[in-house]
Parts: structure tokens; sequence; C-alpha cells
């Protein structure tokens, strides 16, 4: 009977163990990502790109307009949702970056998710990174991490001679 009693204690305090390594890695994953936003539930979206109109996109019954009405190449949308999950190399403090040597004044694009303003500026001299403003940070992200342009239509093309 006592042995039972110690097996079932002992998996308790396993248990607990588990469950506190769990949350401790949770949030210190959330903290070395671009946002704490869930792209999934993420409900409004505007981009902006230097040289195209800001887009503004909206969810609703899990599909994704453009104003409210059109249907939109939901992939690039939820691509752009993704990137509220970019994991973060390292973090500095506004303040300890000149805004305009690192292509955040003005931004080469912006993208707004549920409100949160992502600034994205240019890459790193150093290394494949990009930087990004969140708020009063400046993230370093792989480079790839930016929004693309929307698909342009073809242009006509006249048959050779």
């Amino acid at each position: 009977m006592a042995a039972r009693v110690v097996a079932i204690v002992l998996l308790a305090l396993v248990a607990v163990a588990v469950a506190w390594q769990w949350h401790a890695d949770d949030t210190e994953a959330r903290d070395h990502m671009l946002t704490g936003l869930d792209p999934a539930a993420i409900t409004h979206l505007d981009v902006s790109l230097r040289g195209f109109a800001t887009q503004r996109f909206e969810r609703r019954d899990d599909h994704w307009t453009a104003d409210g009405a059109t249907p939109v190449d939901a992939g690039r949308v939820e691509e752009l949702a993704q990137l509220a999950r970019t994991p973060v190399d390292a973090w500095k403090p506004s303040s300890d970056v000149d805004p305009t040597r690192i292509g955040l004044s003005p931004p080469t694009a912006v993208l707004t998710l549920d409100g949160t303003r992502l600034e994205f500026g240019d890459m790193t001299a150093l290394g494949k990174r990009r930087y990004v403003r969140v708020g009063d940070r400046v993230a370093i992200v792989p480079a790839q991490a930016l929004p693309r342009p929307p698909r342009m239509q073809a242009l006509a093309t006249s048959p050779g001679p």
C-alpha cells in the first residue's frame, strides 16, 4: 500500500514538473517570436509595400476578403499572417538604432495584424537577416521575413515575326 502511495506521489510530481517545463518553454519561445499573436486568430490585416497601394484584408467565417467583400489569394494572406510568428534572433531597443540607417525611415513594408504594427527595414550588414520594428523594439529576423507583393497581371506579349 505504501509503495502505491509513493508511486502516485512521484507520478504527480513528474506531471507537475513536465507541465512547469512546458509552460517555461512556451513562454521563452513566445519571447523569441516577432509577436505573441496566433496567426489563426488574426482577423484584420493591412499591408503597405513601397510602390503598391495599401491592401486591407478581413477574415470572416474562416475566409479572407479584401475590404469585406472581394475574395482574395488566401495563400498570400495566410503567409502574411504567419509573419506574426517569425523567429527573432535578437531584440534591440529602438533608441539603440538609427532608423534611417537600417531602412526604417521610411520602412520598406508595414504589416498591421489586429492593430500590431510591424515595420520592415533593410537587411543587416552581416548575415541574411532583416530589421523589423515592433513598438519600441527592433527585432533582427531571417531575411525572408518580408511581406511579398501581390501577384501582378502578366504583360501582354505579341507573337514574334
